[in-house]
């Protein structure tokens, strides 16, 4: 059985930075697209990041340049590094994985999905 496993939440003051960790048990993603999402209370989940087999990235607008998408694959864990952190940023915040190679900002397009981390982010 796949699992998705967030970790690395929690409150922090604007300004501020957060590590999140997601960690894969049960297949190896080291040749698939992985992704995070986040949503915010009363709010559709949106795009983070993704990241594809190649290395390649692509950021929602208004994280570019804050947030950072990376692996570890000896590990089978991905990581978002949140820099710079904002109020606006608030939200739970969602690993994902694919069965293909490449990334994707739709969430349709991956298989698999975390429980979910909150981050908070206080003015």
């Amino acid at each position: 059985q796949v699992q998705l496993v967030e970790s690395g939440g929690g409150l922090v003051q604007a300004g501020g930075s957060l590590k999140l960790s997601c960690a894969a048990s049960g297949r190896t993603f080291s040749n698939n697209g992985m992704g995070w999402f986040r949503q915010a209370p009363g709010k559709e989940r949106e795009f983070v990041a993704s990241l594809s087999w190649s290395g390649a990235t692509i950021y929602l607008e208004s994280v570019k340049g804050r947030f950072t998408i990376s692996r570890d694959n000896a590990k089978n864990t991905v990581y978002l590094q949140m820099n710079s952190l904002k109020p606006e940023d608030t939200a739970v915040y969602y690993c994902a994985g694919r069965r293909g190679g490449v990334f994707s900002t739709s969430s349709n397009a991956y298989d698999y999905w975390g429980q979910g981390t909150q981050v908070t982010v206080s003015p």
